[in-house]
């Protein structure tokens, strides 16, 4: 078992200066705990074969973002760095009332500007 859905209080505690950085490893999908602390990210593993990340959207509605790791089903994205996290290529999630496209790169969030966007909440 990686991980039993439990993080440590020191990853809990909402440093400003922190970076986006992976602070759980699970088996499962549906051992992702609910609530994740700011700028934190849970990777989903099956015998040991990474398959998706999991963290919440950095705009200000925090939705959930569940991003597939396995490189068999497309589109998929790449994982380097669990304490200055980046993820590749970028998140671009896109609902009738919403655009979030943005990169995580080294732990910070570098968001995509685009005059055609509408809005980013």
């Amino acid at each position: 078992m990686a991980g039993v859905g439990r993080i440590s209080w020191w990853d809990r505690v909402p440093l400003p200066w922190r970076r986006w950085r992976v602070v759980l490893e699970v088996d499962a999908a549906d051992e992702i705990p609910h609530k994740l602390p700011r700028r934190t990210a849970v990777i989903v593993a099956n015998s040991g074969q990474r398959t998706w990340i999991a963290f919440d959207c950095p705009c200000t509605l925090r939705h959930r973002l569940l991003i597939n790791l396995e490189p068999t089903r497309r589109p998929f994205w790449t994982v380097s760095g669990a304490k200055r996290l980046t993820l590749g290529p970028s998140v671009d999630d896109i609902t009738q009332t919403r655009r979030c496209h943005f990169w995580l790169r080294k732990g910070a969030i570098q968001w995509v500007h685009n005059n055609s966007e509408g809005p980013r909440p």
